[in-house]
């Protein structure tokens, strides 16, 4: 169906779908980092654990800027800031994470399960494969090849025991569900170990080293320090003392002898991987850090530098990734990224490097790369394995995953994750394992999910159904079904839920954020990254793409996410300036932000009226006059942080509500007076960013906000707060939907998908008398009744009150008007069967909201 066309650090974009018209879009300029350095930036900024100029989001003006910034980023380093933020993370919300207590309301998946049809850079059969989500570790039990765990970057430990076909998650209610490494203890199979803190992207969310002895099906805390706030690049068992582990991470190496209960840090600096030597670490342990390649012989006591040929002084990696050959030690890859920049078509990326050492305590010396090698994501993609089935190849990984094997003097590289023919996997490779019996079984973790190969490569097959590791950044609804909803996520498109849990890939790239009609419920929007939209009329099927402003950063002030709204016919996107359209997304109009701070949130209470959040913390509302759109209204502000999502009551446009994910402060506030006094609701609720906020439209007093752990609530409009996170994983929640007829809460999460929460449900029928009414002999008349909700599920019957024996009396028949997105109109015909006049009412049942 669709093409997906490169979108990662040379700047490309996302490919066009199935029935699209419109202009072409034109790719912006590509960040030197490629496109997820700007996600990780603006994760941070949101926080506050990066400092940002005022309204101007800080962009690496070379590829040397860019990697040097990432090796002093707060959430790669232990700044108090993060340290902070880790530790707020060490008290779980109440229940969150535990199985749902049976009979009592608390959160269900939605899914995705699985998403069809998700995305590769190959072309051809194979070229659409499913997709998940983000992996970052994988591990394969030595004892039994069907035995799998898989780490999720931001969804917690999952485990297979066939194989794949089938998944389960582990360890929920652990302090944080952000993965780097796993690795089994090949002694005892049933002593696994996990390094939380994605080290390429959630590194700042680690809470330590937490260790399983039933296989990865229980977990307990193994050490916490010194690891809270760290990232895990990788995690090693030595064969030869099982005692000893080694840990690659984000402030360096670490050496623990007592079974991962203590460390000892032992190289610093960033350490992007560790691999022992088959006989163990006291015969060899090589380690990568951003200072090179180092070497050990005494299980990581001591080290020493081990020169890579061709590489400046000082070498300024990006990455640089080592393995032994697991057939024979004394070989060993080195896998590298680093300056000076070369010059890749219009663009530059840094020099890949990889190296070859042939013999025990050898130099490495350095094998050719083809042109193909792509190193702008390189601190984010990027592994090496040797080869188990021979010393003279080697798999490395970047956006691409190849074979490299050595053929006399030459090397030949196949690409294997991106074919012009043939199966193809998602981009973004971030490890890899191998079946411990059989070397030519390969297991690929990437950016949408896990995928296996039975012959080193040449065929796949996607190991994503049940493996619900979705990273949703945004989330819209129809307001007349609870069984629709538009989703965007991280490197998997959008997606769009129907009422299965296999939801569908609607479009590729990034998903932003989204929009659905009030008013028509086949208008409905959805953005990639950076600002320009796509409309669609058909719910999803077909889209029509819309630029709005420039969406290069360096002209026009704007987020990676830039925020969308949407409310009856009107559309907003917003930058450094609002685009407004009252016409469905066809045209649009500019109205500019005084000061030109960048929006960070928007809400939309009626297609009149559109308020305004920026990332320095003001406040505007912007109003349609009848004619045009009048210049934004200032609007008093209760802090200068980002603001990360608004609320303004539709019935009663002076309550107004604003969270912050900006840590340092108060995070959520009210206003009952149109943002001329607000009052800080933040007591009760944990030290975390506040992501987003829903009220219930009738009930003001009810208010649900999203943590980056845990859902809370306030029966009291924030007077006070109690968690609501029963059954659900602790996991960052991104956004949140109440739906105001089906009186369901959704919350998008990173990487555990959407869940459900049911506020008010039916337990037994609602029933009434709608209207009463008399019918002479004969005689046929039409009542209707109108505005109820589309997603209620209604009985109706007329039922006679005049008593007449011997026959029927009454003929009825109930007819259903769509009247409008949300309300139907029931249209219901009654006929007197009789010689008499008869009396009688029309009554309904309802049986549930949905």
């Amino acid at each position: 169906m669709r093409s997906a066309i490169d979108e990662t650090d040379l700047g490309g974009d996302v490919g066009r779908g199935p029935g699209v018209e419109g202009a072409e879009r034109v790719p912006p300029p590509g960040p030197p980092a490629g496109k997820v350095w700007e996600r990780l930036h603006l994760f941070e900024q949101e926080r506050g654990l990066v400092d940002h100029d005022g309204d101007e989001i800080a962009r690496p003006e070379s590829l040397l800027e860019a990697v040097r910034a990432l090796d002093t980023d707060p959430m790669q380093v232990r700044s108090d800031r993060t340290v902070d933020f880790a530790e707020a993370l060490q008290a779980p919300p109440e229940a969150a994470g535990e199985p749902p207590t049976p009979g009592l309301p608390s959160w269900h998946p939605l899914g995705p399960s699985v998403m069809r049809n998700g995305q590769t850079y190959g072309s051809g059969t194979g070229s659409r494969v499913d997709v998940s989500g983000r992996v970052s570790a994988i591990a394969v039990d030595p004892a039994d090849s069907a035995h799998l765990l898989v780490g999720a970057a931001g969804g917690g430990v999952w485990e297979s025991h066939d194989a794949g076909a089938s998944w389960a998650p582990r360890g929920d209610h652990l302090a944080t569900l952000t993965v780097g490494a796993l690795a089994f203890d090949a002694a005892a199979p049933g002593t696994v170990y996990l390094g939380t803190g994605e080290g390429d992207f959630y590194a700042g969310l680690g809470q330590g080293v937490f260790r399983s002895t039933d296989g990865g099906t229980n977990w307990a805390l193994a050490a916490g320090a010194p690891f809270v706030g760290v990232g895990f690049y990788g995690l090693v068992v030595d064969p030869s003392d099982h005692s000893t582990l080694y840990a690659a991470t984000t402030t360096g190496v670490y050496v623990t002898s007592d079974d991962g209960t203590t460390w000892t840090q032992r190289r610093s600096g960033k350490a992007w991987s560790v691999s022992v030597h088959p006989a163990g670490g006291d015969t060899e342990v090589l380690a990568t850090t951003a200072a090179g390649l180092a070497r050990s012989t005494n299980r990581g006591v001591t080290w020493a530098a081990v020169n890579l040929s061709g590489v400046p002084t000082p070498p300024n990696y990006a990455r640089l990734a080592v393995s032994h050959a697991p057939s024979k030690g004394a070989v060993a890859w080195v896998w590298g990224a680093s300056d000076p920049p070369m010059p890749i078509g219009t663009q530059t990326q840094l020099t890949p490097r990889l190296w070859r050492r042939a013999t025990a305590n050898g130099a490495f010396a350095a094998v050719t790369t083809i042109p193909a090698v792509r190193t702008g994501q390189a601190w984010y993609d990027w592994h090496v394995h040797g080869d188990p089935t021979s010393d003279r190849a080697v798999y490395v990984g970047e956006i691409n995953l190849f074979h490299v094997e050595r053929q006399g003097n030459t090397s030949v590289w196949t690409n294997l994750s991106s074919k012009t023919n043939g199966d193809s996997i998602h981009p973004d490779q971030h490890c890899l394992a191998f079946d411990p019996n059989d070397g030519n079984i390969v297991y690929a973790g990437c950016d949408g999910g896990v995928y296996r190969s039975p012959d080193q490569g040449v065929n796949w097959e996607d190991l994503n159904d049940g493996l619900a590791i979705t990273e949703v950044e945004y989330l819209a609804q129809d307001v007349g079904s609870a069984s629709w909803l538009l989703g965007g996520t991280q490197d998997n498109g959008s997606i769009r839920y129907v009422g299965d849990p296999e939801w569908d890939h609607v479009a590729d790239g990034d998903g932003g954020d989204c929009g659905a009609s009030t008013t028509d419920s086949n208008r409905v929007y959805h953005s990639f990254f950076r600002m320009g939209l796509e409309r669609s009329t058909d719910k999803g099927t077909t889209w029509t793409w819309v630029p709005t402003a420039s969406r290069d950063p360096s002209v026009y002030g704007q987020l990676f996410y830039p925020p969308l709204e949407a409310n009856g016919l009107t559309v907003a996107q917003g930058g450094e300036s609002v685009f407004l359209s009252r016409d469905g997304g066809v045209s649009f109009t500019e109205v500019g932000l005084p000061g030109r701070p960048v929006a960070s949130a928007m809400h939309m209470p009626s297609p009149d009226v559109v308020y305004v959040g920026t990332t320095n913390g003001r406040l505007f509302r912007l109003s349609w006059t009848g004619t045009a759109w009048a210049a934004p209204t200032p609007l008093t502000s209760p802090r200068t942080a980002w603001i990360s999502d608004i609320w303004v009551d539709p019935a009663a446009t002076n309550r107004i509500w604003l969270t912050y994910s900006q840590l340092g402060g108060g995070r959520v506030f009210s206003s009952q007076d149109s943002a001329a006094t607000w009052t800080d609701r933040s007591a009760g609720l944990p030290a975390l960013p506040i992501n987003a906020v829903a009220v219930h439209p009738a009930d003001a007093n009810r208010v649900w906000v999203a943590a980056d752990k845990g859902v809370f609530q306030s029966f009291d409009a924030g007077a006070t707060w109690s968690s609501m996170s029963s059954g659900l994983p602790n996991c960052i929640i991104a956004d949140l939907l109440y739906h105001p007829d089906a009186h369901v809460l959704r919350a998008g999460t990173r990487n555990r998908g959407i869940w459900e929460y049911e506020v008010e449900r039916i337990t037994d029928p609602i029933c009434g008398v709608q209207f009463t009414g008399r019918l002479d002999s004969g005689e046929t008349r039409r009542w209707f009744t109108f505005r109820w909700p589309a997603t209620w599920h209604v009985l109706w019957t007329v039922m006679p009150t005049t008593v007449a024996l011997g026959a029927p009396e009454i003929w009825f028949d109930v007819q259903i008007e769509r009247a409008d997105a949300r309300y139907v109109t029931y249209w219901i015909t009654v006929r007197n069967l009789t010689a008499t006049p008869v009396a009688f009412e029309g009554r309904y049942a309802i049986l549930s909201y949905r």
